[in-house]
């Protein structure tokens, strides 16, 4: 079960498929194009939209995993039944996980926003009612970057820029603060 003191990137599952693919082969994939500057992070908390799960499950955050480890590959070795997608060339993260953890309540996202990752911690994660309450803010938001930023140095795949050369607005869209919005 993810730790107060774990990194957690909460993502969207698209698709039933994408849910799917995590239970049953243990990975999740992030476009490489798309993708947020760091992906080692201890967790993933994974947002399911009304769109894809219906009004039931849809709406909610009510599945994590722990993140093994991950790697650059393309499309098409991830999802070899598409050979013809139009991004099947395209390079992914492949984000290896363990088994799927049910949280004890789920979280829900009380307004339509739009959103395609933003990072948090295993604290709030774990006493969050609504995707609000997963807002890293004020001196926990300076934290958090350093706990990336010292993920971004470790990881020879990922680069972060130093902290003073970011400006206000930069560092909010990394870290998913400010206005954000889900997709549903």
């Amino acid at each position: 079960m993810v730790q107060e003191s774990d990194l957690v990137m909460v993502c969207v599952w698209p698709q039933r498929r994408d849910r799917d693919l995590a239970r049953l082969l243990g990975w999740y994939r992030i476009p490489f194009a798309r993708a947020p500057k760091v992906v080692a992070v201890d967790a993933l908390a994974f947002y399911q939209p009304r769109s894809a799960f219906g009004p039931e499950e849809g709406g909610q955050i009510l599945f994590t995993a722990p993140v093994m480890g991950y790697e650059l590959t393309t499309r098409l070795e991830l999802l070899r039944d598409e050979p013809e997608h139009p991004r099947a060339h395209e390079e992914y993260y492949k984000i290896q996980i363990g088994a799927l953890e049910r949280l004890p309540h789920p979280i829900r996202a009380n307004r339509w926003r739009r959103f395609a990752f933003f990072y948090t911690t295993g604290e709030r994660l774990l006493a969050a009612a609504t995707l609000d309450d997963l807002v890293v803010r004020d001196e926990e938001r300076r934290l958090l970057w350093r706990a990336l930023r010292e993920r971004a140095e470790t990881s020879p795949e990922e680069k972060a820029p130093p902290l003073e050369e970011l400006p206000p607005e930069a560092l909010a869209a990394l870290l998913g603060l400010g206005q954000w919005e889900i997709y549903d």
